[in-house]
């Protein structure tokens, strides 16, 4: 099979060349990046995600790679920039992703512009070292009625992150204009996270807009079950009860469900990456060194 490599992305603050460059990546961020919502039982922390299905095409490309992944669940975008900046940068990569600040965001009575100025003083101390840093535009809520309400902070936070990437030089992966995943069937139970197949998605994304080909295939959900309005509502009171109310406990208790969850990935390792026949049999993988 061959393959046409993507025209660069309009998003982008730079051109990207056709074979990937990189020999370490390290991923930044929240829940997003580490991969909650697609288990995965041989992970370091049992989730896969978009980064480690981005690290394994990039890993099977070129020789030497090694990937970190330090996104720790449910962290602010200045825990973020506190934790795990500094440990990223004495990581010498060459290519940083950072997706930051959707927790912020999602909460009541946050600016917008007040979490993108911290989000650029992150890509300023991330782009410090030389390597390619990669941020993320939040997606677009309107499709769900659960974050419906925020949708005009989320355009306000992304049109700072395009701003941001522009005069720095960063790399957009653009989320809000990524249709496919504006369909909760891209979404885990708790109608937060993405499950495999939006995790599969955004990992389809990021390597368009790193102009890397590859294999990966698109995925489709099964259709829509039928079901009446009272079924609805009470999935509705099920769901409120077993994710809804447990996230507005821990913000009045100001307790976050990363507080005691390490980095699954602190230091670059080589990476099991998995041929599309064995994607979900993760007794197949074997290490790209």
């Amino acid at each position: 099979m061959t393959f046409e490599p993507d025209p660069p992305s309009p998003e982008s603050g730079r051109t990207v060349p056709a074979a990937h460059p990189w020999r370490r990546y390290v991923a930044l961020g929240d829940s997003f990046t580490e991969g909650i919502g697609d288990p995965e039982p041989g992970s370091p922390d049992g989730h896969r995600g978009w980064a480690d299905r981005v690290a394994e095409v990039l890993a099977s490309q070129v020789d030497d790679f090694a990937y970190a992944n330090l996104a720790v669940r449910g962290k602010l975008i200045a825990q973020i920039a506190a934790d795990q900046i500094d440990p990223a940068l004495a990581l010498q990569p060459d290519l940083i992703s950072i997706s930051a600040g959707g927790n912020d965001v999602i909460r009541p009575g946050t600016d917008p512009d007040a979490v993108a100025e911290k989000l650029e003083d992150a890509v300023v101390r991330l782009s410090s070292g030389g390597a390619s840093v990669v941020v993320f535009t939040g997606i677009d809520t309107n499709f769900t009625p659960v974050f419906r309400g925020i949708r005009g902070k989320v355009a306000i936070f992304n049109e700072n992150i395009r701003a941001i990437a522009a005069k720095y030089d960063a790399i957009v992966a653009d989320q809000w204009g990524l249709k496919q995943i504006q369909d909760m069937r891209f979404f885990d139970d708790d109608r937060l996270h993405m499950n495999p197949l939006g995790h599969h998605e955004v990992a389809r994304m990021v390597l368009r807009t790193l102009n890397v080909p590859n294999d990966l295939q698109p995925m489709q959900p099964d259709p829509l079950p039928l079901t009446t309005w009272r079924a609805a509502r009470e999935k509705d009171l099920v769901w409120a009860r077993a994710y809804l109310m447990p996230w507005v406990s821990r913000r009045l208790r100001h307790k976050s469900s990363g507080d005691f969850v390490h980095a699954k990935r602190p230091e670059p390792t080589p990476v099991l990456f998995l041929s599309p026949d064995a994607a979900e049999d993760s007794d197949s993988a074997e290490p790209r060194t």
